[in-house]
């Protein structure tokens, strides 16, 4: 068996071993519920607000103001029905991107099911929605709009400052999927505007399963787990508290942290990306400059993505094609189409997303597995041969 080398990490990072630590600890030691009257429950409460305070303190939020969920795309359900529901008095138009999470795409799709417009906004070449954009396809009945931080796919990071400004001149509510963003670089809801902001662990070496739903004060919205009284009445449910507790180490680690890791991503990414321009007929996806520091979307030209992907993990290289959450679609990527690659191209993209768990060895061997994996596939192709003539 050769070892793995581990290229998809926006589909879940390894726990920090601290992380682990910390859950590992919880899980011996403790077994109350925070919301019992007793002194069992009331260490499992006091449990509970640390991390609540740590999952806050990385977005620059109050603990009061965080609410805990099972992942991202629970954050993101609860944002975007939540608020249509509570909102559906005043009106029901919805403004998002072309290049958003299946969440958020997959729910609006829902609420559109029970007469809600939903206006989805073009993007750039590298994937960027021009807040201009956004303040035309305001009208009298828009409630919410819910633009992601960066996207998950081409690592493209949105100018999110820009659009809060106008939602609150406009008095709108403003959504953002964080969820590859979170823990990873700077996050700042004040700084950003947004009024509800979605995360999740396993994507700053946390575990999975367990996320967080940032509301502003007096931001209407309304839970969609009723039954009793946890998380301030916006979700109702016995708390996962270990996944809780690891989160909560997760983002205190993340935000003392996040200088020195992004600058090592850094150094990974251009690492991959100096070797990936060496090759013939490759096209790197996303904003140059204003993107994620820990991914790389690569399109390979003349070759399919599946193909190369299973190569490469026969190698023990493991990354993605695109999204985990669309992973078994034949369809090309919406994303990759949005930003204006054709479907063949589309078709033969990699996702590295990178971890400070990886090492610039391990970028050089898989780079090799892939360039010979290019070379085999591309003499099979009859569109490269063509080309080659």
């Amino acid at each position: 068996m050769k070892p793995t080398i581990y290229f998809d990490n926006i589909s879940g990072t390894p726990l920090h071993p601290q992380v682990k630590e910390e859950m590992v600890n919880y899980i011996q030691n403790h077994y109350g519920n925070p919301t019992s009257q007793h002194r069992i429950g009331d260490a499992a409460m006091e449990t509970l607000e640390n991390a609540r305070a740590q999952v806050a303190a990385l977005i620059n939020a109050k603990p009061k103001e965080i609410v805990f969920t099972s992942g991202g795309t629970e954050s993101v359900n609860h944002a975007i029905k939540g608020v249509a529901l509570a909102m559906a008095d005043k009106g029901k138009h919805i403004i998002t991107s072309n290049i958003e999470h299946q969440s958020v795409l997959r729910s609006l799709r829902m609420l559109q099911r029970f007469g809600y417009h939903v206006t989805s906004l073009p993007v750039d070449k590298y994937g960027i929605v021009d807040p201009e954009d956004v303040k035309k396809a305001i009208t009298d009945e828009t409630i919410l709009v819910s633009i992601m931080h960066a996207n998950n796919e081409i690592g493209t990071i949105e100018p999110l400052a820009e659009i809060g400004r106008i939602t609150r001149e406009k008095g709108i509510i403003f959504h953002t999927d964080a969820v590859a963003s979170a823990g990873v670089i700077p996050v700042d809801v004040d700084a950003l505007g947004v009024d509800l902001l979605s995360m999740a662990a396993n994507q700053f070496y946390g575990p999975s399963g367990v996320g967080a739903l940032y509301i502003r004060p007096k931001t209407r919205i309304i839970p969609l787990l009723d039954g009793g009284v946890q998380e301030n009445n916006m979700r109702g449910g016995t708390h996962n508290m270990i996944g809780i507790v690891g989160m909560g180490k997760a983002a205190e680690l993340a935000r003392h942290e996040m200088a020195r890791r992004i600058e090592y991503l850094l150094t990974l990414k251009k690492a991959l990306t100096d070797r990936i321009n060496t090759m013939d007929d490759m096209v790197i996806n996303g904003h140059p400059t204003n993107n994620l520091p820990n991914l790389l979307s690569v399109s390979v030209k003349y070759v399919e993505g599946e193909s190369m992907v299973l190569m490469l993990d026969e190698e023990g290289v493991c990354v993605l094609t695109r999204s985990a959450c669309a992973t078994g679609s034949l369809r090309a990527s919406h994303v990759l189409i949005a930003i204006g690659l054709d479907y063949a191209t589309a078709q033969g993209t990699l996702i590295f997303s990178l971890s400070i768990m990886n090492t610039v060895d391990e970028i050089d061997h898989a780079f090799e597995v892939l360039s010979k994996s290019v070379e085999f596939l591309r003499n099979m192709s009859p569109l490269y041969r063509q080309k080659s003539k």
